[in-house]
Formats: structure tokens, C-alpha cells, sequence
């Protein structure tokens, strides 16, 4: 039997070569530009900024700490900065249909402008139109009209009564109208006087009386002439002395916004307005408590000449980018407030407040696509914005608001969205929403992992440089920065690979720090990084710690030494959060005559999971494909993962369970002291598996607390070499010739390894062994 070669200590761990450094320190590096390790997302992400269509959204996938939603601020707001400035929008009162909103939209920074120029206007009404009534020259006009009406309505009064006279009657006013009264010798008659006149006495004054109140009902229709006349004489003069207030301002206004159709549109409409109800500003001689109420009055009828600027772009440079990560319906499409007068919610136009889609208008909005799906509605509010292409605010239905005759003018919009999340979320959507295919057309993919070249090594010193300057930390040296990128590769489970997770990076670069402020190091060395890659295990290790405390007390029952018959040590890996550990796990097959095939114990106790039944079903092809071809396979045999209570997934023990049937079969021990993991397929060949640094640490550690005899190892896949980023303790174990690991490719050189026996050795007492079987069978 050959001997196979063992890993040297240069294949278990790729360690960082300072020498191709030029820098001593983090210090001396240029911060970094871009990102690193994403060349293929920043080109999506480019060519989907520059298209400008509706249609062509960008969604941006890739796993949390990749680097994404910085690199995504960075770069959109770099292109934003080359953009126009979008316009302002306002929100105005509209005198055309009462409770309508009318969206006004002025150059940015104009909005800004305007608002202020109505408010002005206000206040130069409450000042100049009082003063105008108050003039000498409006009250002389004013008392000019109410005196000619009053001579020519005295004129009537005096006519009316020397008719009423000459009749023989006076004349009475009151609040219903005149009163007449008979004279008898220049004396008013009573009651009983006119009851003592004879029948002709009575039918004349009748008759008089008729003749006084025909006429009199001709005076008051004269009066109530005078009346109107007067009082439109009056309004005339009223709205004369407005538009000599108003008219001038108003002109100012459309003077200083000819470009603006709408605004000179408003102005005049505002204008019309201010004249019509001139009055409104007129303040009088009242009681104190009264002008309190007046005022008021005149608070709440100015409201509709002002203006609510809801977005206002006066500050910005460029194109606008609004980061929204809780986008509710309010939050991305803005809210009506209220307020409460007398138990009724009351609104107008003043309290529309604008949302994230308003703010982004004519720019750039990034969203966080699960917390997007998460609000409710708020997904099908955005669909529906870049169906519409326009955003309105919509109002909570409720019988208690006083709302009803609010109607906003729709915003056109003009925007490009940025969806945040993870790949997965992607493909859920693209296959299930057709409007998310029509508009989100752009996918940059974020990768969790980088090729490990000299270039990116670099690039992660570069990055190392930026953070601790930006968070003014210490500096790392060369062997602080070679360690990083270490652990960097370690994250990967590659050694050709480094992460892009820059958030598990910048975890030990801070933690790094801190060790390194507690010995009064001026760097960060290679010892604090490795310190705080031990601490931060340490704090996490509770649950190694007991599965190994387990193994020394011998409650999990594990040899690893000798050798035994259907009974090998496979490796399995536990994840807990953030921290994962290999663990050792004692693999025994039984097998018997019997036409069951090969029985999964942990399948049948629902211990087992789809992945580990399938890798159990593998071995059937192999023993069918390699010892059944002339035969029947008439046997029994019973594969259990010893002490196993929380469930096993996975296919990574399909290979150590195969050795451990092959031993049982050909009655032919396999070693104690080399672990197994690797998958199988039917045709023997071994495949990789997953957490391989993990299971190689987890069987050293038990073999380190029971005592290094230097023949113990592990066997894994040949795939898996490029896999291993041991810990440097293993390292130096595998160096001295402590700890040894095999890589094969094949079943066959598995079983040699494991048996010391030539494969075809063992083969042959499989075959005698499944031959025996089915003359038992056939026997019985």
C-alpha cells in the first residue's frame, strides 16, 4: 500500500506576506477611494445612475457590512452634485374652487423667496389698509356720500311728514316702519277719539290715511334706493382706496416673477380677492374685547393668502438625495396634520407636510427594500407613484375630520429609486410582482467576498488607514494590518479570498484598538489584532466550552486512539449566532443480514434533516454500483450519529459513514485518531464540504486536552486545502509533526489511509461478507 502525502504546514494557512508591503505603518497610506472588492456592482450601479428612464430603478443586493449603503451614499451623492437643482413646489390656497390646493412650482430657492414675499404682503395689508381708511382724505369722501345720503333721505322724511300733515295725520318711526296718528286741532287723537267720529268722520280719515301710506310707501322705496346707492358709493370707495393699497403690491410681485406663469397667475388672483373682501382689514373703534375677536377674524382670513413652501431646495447643490430607512406611507408620500377645535379635527392647506418622495423629487431616493415591504401599503404606494409618475397625499378617511372638501393637486415626479437588500429578497420579488420586473430593472449585485490578490490586500491596508483616521484611532503597523487580512480570509473559509463583511472587519480594527490603548501601545500590532480575535471568541465560546468540558468529563463517550470496527469520529459543525465551532461527533454502523438496506436511525426519530437522508441514500448506490452487480445486496445495516439529540443536517458525514460501513462489512478495524469529513457521491469520489477550519480546530482541541500521541489528524476533502485558515497553534502543531491532515479524492484512498490495508483488500471481504448475506437469505 502507498503512503500518501499529509499537508505541510504552508498549505493549512495562507499567511499575509508583509515583505510585499512598501508602508510601515497605516499612517503613511492614502485614504481609499471607491470600494473595494466590487468592481462589477460598481459597474451596474454606474450604467444604471446614467439611464435616464422611469423604468430603470436600481436595486442593490448583497449581505449586510459589504459596503453597499456606504458606497451607495458616496456615489450618489458625487452624481447628484452634477445634476440641476430641481424646483421648489408650494402648496397655495386656490380662489377658483374653494378648498381645492393648487401645487405651484418656481425655480429652486424661489419657493423660499416667494413664501416670504406673501407673508410680507400680509403684514404691509394689516399695516397700509387700516392707515388708507384712517385717512383724512377717506374719511371727508367717506362722510361726503353718508351726508348726501342723509340730506336727501331727510328731504323725503320732511316731505312725507308735511303730507302726513296737511292729511291731518303725524308721522311716527319705528324699528317696523312709520306709525300715523289723526290730529284733531293740531293734537293727537286717542283711541276712544276716533271711536266717537260718525260713519263719514271715519271713512274719510280712512281714506286719508290711505292717501299718507300710499305715499309713504313711495318715500321708503326711495329710501331704501338712497340706501343702495349709498352703500355702493361706499364699497366703491372702499375698493378704490384697495386697489390703491393693493394694486402696487401685487404688481411688485408679478414684476419680480415674470418667468413664473403660475405665480403671476396666483398674484392676480390673489389681487381680485384682496379687493372684493378689502373690508375684512378695516379695523374699528370697538371694545377691547371685541378687537380681540376681530383680530382673530382677520388671523384666519389671511391664512389663504399665504403660502405652505413644501419642498424647498434653497440649500442644496445639485440634485437631491433623501436616505429613507423607515419608509411608511406618511414617511414616503408626506401627512395632512390637525388640529382640534372644539372635539373636530380641523385642517388646511398650511399643515400638508411633504414626504421622502416630495423631498427627492427631480433626484435620488435610496430606500431599505425589507423595511419597505414591512410598512403596510407602502410598497403598493410606491408602485403606484411610478405608475401615476405623480405623488399626492392621501388622508385618513374618518368621520371626525373636517376634511372633505381638501382635494391636492397631484406633483409630477421625476426620480430615481434605490432599492437596499439582500439577493434573496430580489429574486423573491422579480418572480413574484410583475411591476417590480417593469420597474426596478437594474440589479447590482454586492459580493461577501473578493479575490485575495496583492492588489486587494492593499486596498484592505488602504481601507484599514481610512476608518482609523475617520475615527481617530491608532494606527496599525505592517503585522497588525497582515493580521487583519488574515482573519479577513478566515471569514471566507478561503484562502484566496477576502471578505467585503467590512462591518466584521471594523469589529476587530476597533477592538484591536482598544487593546492596544490598554498596553499604552502607540500602533496596533499583530498581537492586539490576534488578542482581539481571541476575546471576542472567548465571549462567545459558552456552548464549545461545555460540548468540551463534556468530552473531558467522558459523558460524550470518543476515542481517539486504537482502532475499531464500524466506528469512526466525524467532524460536524454547530453555528451559534455569530461564533461557530467544530465538534467531534462518534459515527457506528451495524450491519446484518436482512433485506432492509441501510437504515438512517437519526431519519427514523425525525433527528435528520432532508440533506443528511439523501447523503445516507449514496451509500446504497455506491455498494449497488461496486458489490451488487451479479448479486443481490441482501443486508441490514444501521447508521447513528452516537449522542446526537438536536437534529443533524447536511451531507459533510456521507464519506466517514461510508468508511464506517465498508469496516463493518469486511469486519476490518478503522483508526480512532483521524476524524473524517468530506461528502461522497455513488462513484466513490469525495466531495467539499463547509466549515472545515472549524471541524479540523474542534478534533485538535479534543486531542490536545486528551494528549497529542503525534500520529492524530483529519481527513478532508482534496477541494477543501484552498479552505483551511487554521489557527496559528495548529499551525506550529502540524510544523512539529503534532497533528496531521490528509487531503484525497477518492473512497479508496480514504480506506487505505484508514485501514492501513489496500482498498482492494477491503473490497474483497465486503463482497465475501454481502456474498455470505445472500446465502442466508436465499437459505431461509
Amino acid at each position: 500500500m502507498k503512503k500518501y502525502p499529509e499537508l505541510t504546514y504552508k498549505h493549512v494557512k495562507r499567511y499575509c506576506a508583509t515583505e510585499d508591503f512598501d508602508f510601515k505603518t497605516t499612517e503613511e497610506i492614502e485614504a481609499l477611494k471607491g470600494i473595494i472588492g466590487q468592481k462589477k456592482g460598481e459597474a451596474s450601479m454606474t450604467f444604471g445612475l446614467e439611464i435616464d428612464n422611469p423604468s430603470y430603478n436600481i436595486y442593490i443586493g448583497g449581505n449586510k457590512g459589504t459596503g453597499r449603503t456606504t458606497y451607495t451614499k458616496k456615489i450618489i451623492r458625487e452624481i447628484a452634485k452634477t445634476k440641476p437643482e430641481p424646483d421648489d413646489w408650494c402648496y397655495v390656497y386656490s380662489f377658483e374652487n374653494n378648498g381645492k390646493v393648487v401645487a405651484l412650482n418656481l425655480p429652486a430657492g424661489r419657493g423660499k423667496e416667494f413664501q416670504k414675499d406673501m407673508d410680507e404682503l400680509i403684514e404691509d395689508l394689516l399695516t397700509q389698509v387700516p392707515q388708507a381708511f384712517n385717512s383724512e382724505d377717506y374719511d371727508r369722501k367717506k362722510n361726503e356720500i353718508i351726508t348726501d345720503y342723509q340730506e336727501q333721505k331727510n328731504k323725503l322724511l320732511l316731505y312725507l311728514t308735511e303730507f302726513a300733515e296737511k292729511k291731518g295725520f303725524s308721522i311716527k318711526s319705528t324699528s317696523t316702519g312709520f306709525v300715523f296718528v289723526p290730529l284733531e286741532s293740531g293734537e293727537e287723537m286717542t283711541d276712544e277719539d276716533i271711536k266717537q267720529l260718525d260713519k263719514e268722520e271715519t271713512q274719510k280719515l280712512e281714506e286719508q290715511l290711505q292717501e299718507i301710506q300710499k305715499t309713504a310707501l313711495d318715500v321708503l322705496g326711495k329710501l331704501k334706493n338712497l340706501e343702495r346707492i349709498a352703500k355702493k358709493k361706499l364699497l366703491q370707495l372702499e375698493m378704490r382706496v384697495g386697489l390703491f393699497v393693493v394694486k402696487p403690491l401685487i404688481h411688485e410681485l408679478v414684476e419680480k416673477y415674470p418667468q413664473c406663469q403660475k405665480i403671476v397667475e396666483h398674484c392676480y388672483k390673489v389681487e381680485k380677492d384682496l379687493i372684493e373682501n378689502i373690508g375684512n382689514f378695516i379695523e374699528e373703534e370697538e371694545e377691547e374685547e371685541a378687537i380681540a375677536v376681530k383680530k382673530k377674524e382677520i388671523e384666519a382670513f389671511v391664512k389663504k393668502y399665504k403660502v405652505n413652501l413644501l419642498v424647498n431646495n434653497s440649500s442644496i447643490e445639485g440634485a437631491p438625495v433623501i436616505i429613507e430607512f423607515n419608509p411608511t406611507v406618511n414617511k414616503l408620500i408626506g401627512k395632512i396634520e390637525y388640529e382640534n377645535v372644539n372635539g373636530i379635527l380641523k385642517t388646511d392647506f398650511l399643515h400638508i407636510k411633504p414626504g421622502a418622495i416630495h423631498l427627492a423629487n427631480g433626484g435620488y431616493l435610496v430606500l431599505e427594500a425589507k423595511q419597505l415591504l414591512s410598512n403596510p401599503h407602502a410598497w403598493e404606494t410606491l408602485k403606484r407613484v411610478l405608475h401615476t409618475k405623480e405623488v399626492t397625499i392621501e388622508n385618513m378617511g374618518n368621520q371626525l375630520v373636517d376634511v372633505a372638501s381638501l382635494k391636492l393637486e397631484a406633483i409630477p415626479i421625476d426620480l430615481k429609486i434605490i432599492l437596499i437588500g439582500s439577493e434573496e429578497l430580489y429574486h423573491l420579488l422579480y418572480q413574484y410582482d410583475e411591476d417590480f420586473q417593469k420597474y426596478f430593472k437594474i440589479f447590482v449585485d454586492f459580493n461577501s467576498e473578493m479575490q485575495r490578490t496583492l492588489e486587494h490586500e492593499k486596498e484592505m491596508a488602504a481601507f484599514i488607514s481610512s476608518y482609523v483616521k475617520c475615527a481617530e484611532m491608532k494606527h496599525f503597523d505592517v503585522s497588525g494590518v497582515a493580521r487583519i487580512i488574515e482573519y479577513s480570509s478566515r471569514l471566507t473559509e478561503n484562502q484566496n479570498k477576502l471578505t467585503t463583511r467590512f462591518n466584521k472587519i471594523i469589529d476587530v480594527i476597533t477592538e484591536a484598538n482598544q487593546w492596544a490603548k490598554l498596553d499604552n501601545s502607540l500602533l496596533v500590532t499583530g498581537e492586539h489584532v490576534d488578542k482581539a480575535i481571541h476575546e471576542k471568541w472567548c465571549r462567545l465560546n459558552k456552548y464549545q466550552n461545555r460540548v468540551e468540558e463534556m468530552f473531558e468529563a467522558e459523558k460524550i463517550l470518543i476515542d481517539i486512539e486504537g482502532k475499531k470496527i464500524g466506528v469512526i469520529n466525524g467532524l460536524s459543525v454547530i453555528s451559534l449566532g455569530e461564533y461557530t465551532f467544530g465538534k467531534p461527533s462518534v459515527i457506528t454502523v451495524t450491519t446484518a443480514v436482512g433485506k432492509e438496506g441501510i437504515v438512517n436511525i437519526e431519519r427514523e426519530v425525525n433527528l435528520s434533516g432532508d440533506i443528511y437522508d439523501k447523503g445516507v441514500m449514496i451509500l446504497t448506490g455506491f455498494l449497488m454500483q461496486n458489490f451488487a452487480q451479479n448479486t443481490n445486496l441482501s443486508i441490514s445495516a444501521r447508521i447513528c450519529f452516537e449522542q446526537s439529540y438536536g437534529g443533524v443536517d447536511g451531507d459533510s458525514a456521507s464519506s466517514a459513514e461510508l468508511y464506517a460501513l465498508l469496516s463493518s462489512l469486511a469486519g476490518i478495524p478503522i483508526k480512532q485518531h483521524i476524524a473524517v469529513t468530506g461528502s461522497v457521491n455513488q462513484r466513490g469520489y469525495i466531495q467539499p464540504v463547509g466549515g472545515v477550519t472549524e471541524k479540523v480546530e474542534g478534533f485538535y482541541r479534543l486531542c490536545k486536552k486528551r494528549g497529542l500521541t503525534k500520529n492524530q489528524g483529519v481527513m478532508i476533502p482534496y477541494q477543501n486545502i484552498e479552505n483551511l485558515m487554521l489557527c496559528d497553534e495548529l499551525v506550529e502543531a502540524i510544523k512539529k509533526g503534532e497533528f496531521h491532515i490528509y487531503a484525497i479524492k477518492h473512497i479508496n484512498e480514504g480506506i487505505e489511509i484508514m485501514t492501513d490495508e489496500n482498498y482492494e483488500k477491503v473490497y474483497e471481504e465486503v463482497r465475501k461478507k454481502v456474498k455470505y448475506f445472500n446465502k442466508v437469505v436465499n437459505e431461509d
